[in-house]
């Protein structure tokens, strides 16, 4: 669950008066503790929170951690970022042709890395699905 669905949850339960005042501080405390701490670990990698997103979704193929290690994860997260800005528009997610595209440039680069083969085109879906995910989280935040 993303922070600001945390963040939706702990506002309605407190309007639906589930919960109390201290209750929500309490939550809100937790949410704040969490985000230094995805801050910190953000800085320990090296890379930006869009970085850090298709990393974790790349990483938890245990394999590829094994078989390519950090250093390739972290230039992979870091060249799918890239590939996705440069590669969608507004309606990407509706338009079958730029996610065929899209779909197949990141095949190409996993393959360019030497990916995990039987474990590719899971970290496809995954990335896709980050990428959908961090497309929301830009357009809801303007």
């Amino acid at each position: 669950m993303i922070f600001s669905e945390k963040l939706q949850e702990s506002i309605n339960s407190y309007r639906n008066k589930n919960i109390t005042n201290i209750t929500v501080v309490e939550e809100l405390i937790k949410l704040a503790h969490v985000l230094h701490e995805e801050e910190v670990r953000e800085g320990d990698l090296g890379l930006s929170p869009e970085e850090v997103a298709f990393y974790d979704a790349l990483a938890q193929n245990g394999s590829a951690v094994e078989q390519l290690g950090d250093d390739q994860l972290k230039q992979i997260a870091s060249e799918l970022v890239d590939v996705i800005h440069k590669n969608t528009g507004v309606d990407w997610t509706s338009r079958k042709s730029v996610k065929a595209k899209l779909r197949l440039k990141i095949k190409k680069l996993l393959r360019y890395y030497e990916y995990p083969p039987d474990q590719q085109e899971a970290a496809v879906k995954l990335v896709l699905q980050q990428a959908r995910t961090t497309a929301e989280q830009f357009v809801a935040a303007y």
